[in-house]
């Protein structure tokens, strides 16, 4: 790549971004000149390794659901626990969800840290992504060479909702769709591509903050727009905090005036202790042999941090000792949290805040997770004219439908080793699969 070519297409990616109102605040979602690129092999690999995990997330899900004792594992809060009885007439408890992931594409290693089952960010942003890379210059000299297959996944998150919408309306009619989320938040521009792309679909659509809501006569509504199918962005434990079960949302929802997706059940899977539930030694009869070497494999040693001796590969150990004198192993999270809020890296501290940290874990739900080895690959940017390559680290995100299948995915770039956008660490980039014409 020329100094020249790369001008031009950063001044081009740059532009774009700033008329499609790609920012996370006021910062470029993308600072680098070339996507993710996977094979062929490699995006079967990750579908296929995945629709394995799947399979066992789904059967912790449905023993949870019959099972007050085991559901306990998964750490939910009272209203939680109150509210996961609510039938929200769709099947599905999370019909969209975005696994986080590293893989590291030469040796073909996944490994699954977190399960995004409640309200997943990024579809529409890495769809618009996708026409800006097709069209910057570099790109027309790399498709001379390339065939390239991009991974949208908009439309998919449109087909569940209207999916869920008429399983619960048990009928035909299109929806109202209200895109629900603080007018403030980071990423309120995905929601205005959601909106536009939704609309040229032939639906009715807007954004509402759900301060902006009024639940009255059997009907949700945000000034004069009847709502009745509800696109969740904003998280259940702010709806709460903020109002309460007695939230106008809360209601309707609960009174069956409106659908709502992802429903209440979906905080089950996204607790990150549901993958201390896989890795947890005392619940391997649930699943399949196959499902048992997936986990093994992919699923990083989880487990919520309690008084308690467990298993860590094939040895008992006293989990809170263990962990105390392992520091450099290991990561704490708290069990429901996003953005990077309250992650402690266990290699990044010194023994004294490590220890406090562990007091806090006790304190509040939280899960410790063995370290895990983040990839890097190379990524060009333009600095003071010129091509500048730098290795980032970077994760694969999946996109989920229906629990049960993969398509598309946005991969996430840092030069620091919490990979996070929205916590101000980090870029994205979209994913394309190629192969040598």
């Amino acid at each position: 790549m020329t100094d020249e070519l790369a001008s031009a297409s950063q001044f081009q990616l740059d532009e774009q971004q700033r008329q499609r109102g790609l920012f996370v605040g006021n910062r470029p979602l993308c600072t680098v000149l070339r996507p993710r690129f996977l094979t062929p092999e490699q995006y079967r690999f990750l579908q296929s390794q995945l629709g394995l995990l799947l399979r066992a997330f789904d059967k912790v899900y449905r023993v949870a659901m019959e099972d007050a004792t085991f559901r306990a594992q998964f750490g939910l809060l009272d209203w939680e626990e109150q509210l996961i009885h609510h039938d929200p007439g769709f099947y599905y408890a999370s019909a969209f969800a975005r696994p986080d992931t590293f893989f590291v594409t030469e040796r073909g290693s996944l490994c699954l840290i977190e399960y995004n089952g409640e309200s997943p960010a990024s579809p529409a942003y890495c769809d618009t992504f996708i026409e800006i890379f097709y069209g910057l210059p570099v790109m027309r000299e790399f498709l001379r060479h390339y065939e390239v297959r991009s991974l949208p996944s908009r439309h998919s998150v449109m087909h569940v909702l209207l999916d869920a919408y008429k399983q619960w309306s048990r009928g035909y009619e299109l929806p109202r769709i209200a895109i629900l989320d603080w007018r403030e938040v980071p990423t309120y521009n995905e929601f205005v591509l959601f909106a536009q792309y939704f609309k040229a679909q032939g639906l009715e659509c807007v954004i509402a903050d759900p301060r902006e809501v009024e639940y009255h006569n059997g009907r949700l509504m945000t000034g004069d727009f009847h709502i009745t199918l509800i696109y969740k962005r904003v998280l259940l434990s702010e709806l709460v905090a903020q109002g309460g079960l007695s939230h106008p949302i809360l209601r309707a929802v609960l009174e069956g005036a409106v659908c709502m997706v992802n429903p209440f059940r979906c905080k089950i899977l996204d607790k990150k202790a549901s993958l201390a539930v896989l890795s947890d030694e005392r619940n391997a009869a649930i699943f399949s042999l196959d499902e048992l070497e997936a986990i093994a494999a992919h699923i990083p040693w989880t487990c919520r941090v309690e008084e308690r001796h467990t298993d860590y590969h094939g040895k008992k150990i006293d989990l809170l000792p263990y962990i105390l004198e392992h520091r450099e192993d290991f990561v704490l999270k708290p069990n429901d949290e996003y953005g990077g809020k309250g992650v402690v890296l266990g290699w990044q501290s010194d023994r004294a805040r490590w220890a406090q940290a562990l007091q806090t874990a006790l304190a509040e739900p939280y899960i410790v997770q063995e370290r895990v080895d983040i990839p890097s690959e190379p990524y060009p940017s333009v600095v003071d004219g010129c091509v500048v390559f730098a290795d980032r680290m970077l994760d694969i995100n999946p996109f989920v439908f229906y629990g049960d299948y993969v398509d598309g995915c946005v991969s996430r770039l840092s030069s620091e080793a919490l990979l996070n956008v929205s916590a101000g660490t980090g870029s994205t980039t979209p994913t394309f699969v190629v192969e040598k014409r």
